[in-house]
């Protein structure tokens, strides 16, 4: 194969791997923002921590947690929480973040 023709696949190769680079996406800013907010609820005792949230989850919900979710909702903090139970449920859980107070529980 001649240098040419090296030359047009490396270049076609190296265009192919750059429009894939730009459709994997990356951390977004807002996650770095949502993390830092957390963290100060947690600091200033407005939300319980993650592992006592996960402990009053697994006593009521037995299972496998594929997915937790710290929202602002109403002017309060709750967890979203979703579990695949003993019998392959997804379940969702939403929690008071605050209080560790359990406000929903359906199948998803």
């Amino acid at each position: 194969m001649g240098i040419r023709r090296r030359l047009v696949y490396f270049l076609i190769l190296a265009l192919a791997l750059a429009a894939a680079a730009a459709f994997v996406p990356g951390p977004s800013v807002a996650s770095g923002k949502d993390h830092e907010r957390a963290q100060q609820a947690r600091e200033r005792g407005e939300i319980l921590p993650l592992e006592r949230i996960l402990s009053l989850v697994g006593q009521r919900i037995p299972g496998d947690v594929v997915k937790v979710e710290l929202e602002r909702e109403d002017g309060i903090w709750v967890y979203e929480i979703k579990v695949i139970d003993a019998r392959g449920r997804l379940m969702e859980v939403e929690i008071d973040a605050r209080t560790g107070g359990i406000l929903k529980i359906e199948e998803d």
